[in-house]
């Protein structure tokens, strides 16, 4: 009996880690951690993470943030190696700091059968300098190999209670098991949100009677909660999205109110309302808004049509585009001043912005600030005002009924044209006088590429002309290469199709911040479809898709393209007199759901001619995941047609 228990004990351990290949109950390393190198949930996985365990809690003599974090990772083949190298950040402000203690970690093999462990050294753990704000502390394990398993622990010390430690459940990796414990007292009040896509597994909350004590036989109680998030997947970036931080799975705090022994009550966060109060008599923000610009008198000779409010409104976005250049600094709360930017004619992004609020507002046409966060830098909560969660400021005007969104730091935008940058779903629209708003910021024209294609045949040639025409953003970019060197892109435009000669080559263009660029250019190429008496030629000549940018087998994260898309294609091919026609491309009509896109191809034939014409719409800027496989077979669907369509003919 005395030797049943423990052979019991490991048969069922056995059969729970044949299950997954891993012991993802705890943070014990198993041989079976070390000696499973597949993991057939992800195939693709480098590396991923076993266990992990999070436990903050408030320390009875410090009053400080004490953090204790577990994790065990599996190295799955040499690609996996990154994930051997730790990254604590710590963050600093004036004379306070946080801090890292108790550091271990371990490396384990399987080494002429046995099992091996390698510890770190206290020697190989670094500390340096990440910016003004934070520094790293950074290990890497040793002995690292295909199949090593790695286990480090630490205690993270932080002064900065307002804000509770995060918990991120997902990373770039895929997580078996990932458990946070937090232990709150009640005197602490936090607003929490989960984000992301991914469900807890568990969430249960107790409460711990005098968990902190305070002065003169003061104490709080403490909620302790328990969160769990099993089986997680990897995290895969791809195209069209907004920065990932928006999606990982993760709990985040907000420290709300704080309640002191004594009886006190400080308010953190604030309502709206009381933001809006600060943001008003805010030097860098409040103060600037309406300030007088001393350049009205001057602003008369760039005015065309002084009846006209959207044309004024016009020649002063394009006055500011030109005469101020953008620093390339974001900031919006600090050091802000419109004097200075108009002395020195160079500026932050909320110095440009606020000068064309204020010269707006002089000349009678209605404005309002919005503040915003960029595509790189996350989405703000709507649940609470977190000010500094917003990093960009542009402009709304209201002009004749109609809302325009103005940024003037790039004199290649167009009148009511954003930066690509600022294409982030919503904004706060500021008015202290009614109390500000959300917004959704999402332009409200399609952004197009259009070839109009003129052919054709004759013996072993196809030659034509092509009309080519880019509008929104779609246009950015060749603006902006045609007019840093028209020679320059002439010829790039020429090397990016080796097989064809290009000849009269002419760009439509009237300013830098032109709606539309077009373009017209004659092509020949030798047509090596003809065999025989027949030939066998693909209309499409240029193609909208090299590949298909969507390519994960699920994504869990919205399509952000930022903006609505058109691709359009029409051909008319000349036969003359020598061939007649066999076969044509299939027609396709196909729409997405909810009427979010469509999808034609259409043919017909007239007098000797053939017209093909081929649209995709992407109606909206913004689909959700499930969109996802609808839009990825689309796009597998255009680069079928692209290749594979045919028009056959034969020499009469």
């Amino acid at each position: 009996m005395k030797h049943l228990y423990p052979i019991i004990l490991l048969f069922l351990t056995t059969i729970s880690f044949g299950q997954s290949g891993f012991n993802s109950d705890s943070f014990i390393v198993s041989r079976s951690d070390i000696s499973t190198n597949t993991f057939e949930i992800d195939s693709t996985a480098n590396a991923l993470v076993i266990y992990e365990h999070g436990n903050s809690y408030i320390d009875q003599n410090t009053y400080s943030l004490k953090t204790e974090i577990k994790r065990k990772i599996k190295i799955l083949n040499r690609h996996g190696f990154e994930w051997a190298t730790a990254k604590i950040y710590l963050f600093n402000n004036n004379n306070r700091k946080e801090k890292v203690t108790q550091v271990f970690a371990t490396t384990y093999n399987i080494e002429n059968g046995e099992v091996t462990k390698t510890e770190l050294k206290t020697d190989d753990i670094f500390e340096e300098k990440y910016n003004d704000k934070y520094t790293i502390v950074k290990f890497t394990l040793p002995n690292i190999q295909e199949g090593s398993v790695l286990t480090y622990s630490y205690v993270l010390e932080s002064p900065f209670i307002y804000k509770y430690y995060p918990w991120n459940f997902q990373d770039e990796i895929p997580k078996l098991y990932s458990e946070y414990n937090t232990s709150i007292p009640g005197n602490y009040e936090y607003n929490i949100k989960l984000v992301g896509n991914q469900k807890l597994d568990k969430e249960e909350s107790v409460v711990i009677k005098n968990c902190l004590s305070g002065p003169r036989n003061s104490s709080a109680d403490c909620a302790k909660t328990i969160y769990v998030m099993s089986n997680i997947p990897a995290f895969i970036a791809e195209d069209f999205m907004t920065t990932k931080n928006n999606y990982l799975s993760r709990i985040e705090y907000e420290l709300r109110v704080f309640k002191g022994f004594d009886g006190t009550v400080n308010n953190i966060t604030k309502t709206w309302k009381d933001a809006d109060n600060e943001l008003r008599s805010d030097a860098s923000i409040g103060r600037q808004i309406g300030k007088s610009t001393s350049l009205k008198p001057l602003m008369g000779d760039f005015l065309t049509d002084k009846n006209n409010t959207l044309s004024i409104a016009q020649d002063i976005y394009k006055y500011v585009q030109d005469t101020y250049v953008w620093n390339g600094e974001y900031k919006i709360f600090n050091d802000v001043s419109v004097k200075n930017l108009i002395k020195s004619k160079s500026g932050k992004v909320s110095e440009i912005n606020l000068l064309l609020h204020n010269l707006l507002e002089e000349h009678g046409i209605s404005v309002r600030p919005i503040l915003l966060s960029t595509r790189d830098n996350g989405l703000p909560t709507k649940l609470f005002p977190v000010i500094s969660e917003f990093n960009y400021l542009i402009v709304q005007a209201t002009i004749d009924g109609k809302t325009y969104f103005l940024d003037a730091t790039d004199p290649y935008l167009s009148f009511g044209e954003l930066p690509f940058r600022c294409l982030n779903q919503y904004g706060r629209l500021l008015d202290f006088k009614s109390g500000s708003e959300w917004i959704t910021i999402d332009p409200a024209t399609f952004s197009s590429i259009q070839y109009q294609v003129d052919l054709k045949i004759a013996n072993d040639r196809v030659s034509g002309k092509v009309k080519a025409k880019y509008m929104g953003y779609d246009a950015l970019d060749k603006k902006k290469a045609f007019f840093k060197n028209e020679s320059t892109y002439i010829d790039h435009i020429a090397d990016l199709q080796s097989d064809i000669n290009m000849s009269n080559h002419e760009v439509q263009v009237t300013a830098k911040n032109s709606e539309v660029i077009s373009e017209t250019f004659h092509i020949e190429r030798k047509n090596n479809g003809a065999v025989n008496d027949m030939v066998y030629l693909n209309p499409f000549i240029y193609k909208f898709f090299e590949e298909n940018p969507f390519k994960l087998q699920q994504r869990t994260y919205p399509i952000d393209f930022g903006y609505k898309k058109s691709y359009l294609y029409s051909v008319q091919l000349d036969l003359g007199d020598t061939y007649e026609i066999v076969e044509i491309p299939e027609e396709i009509l196909q729409k997405l759901p909810n009427d979010g896109g469509d999808f034609i191809l259409k043919t017909t034939v007239n007098d000797q001619k053939l017209m093909l014409f081929f649209r995709l719409n992407f109606k909206e800027s913004f689909y959700g995941p499930e969109f996802y496989p609808i839009l990825k077979a689309y796009v597998d669907k255009v680069l079928d047609v692209q290749a594979n369509s045919l028009v056959v003919l034969k020499k009469k």
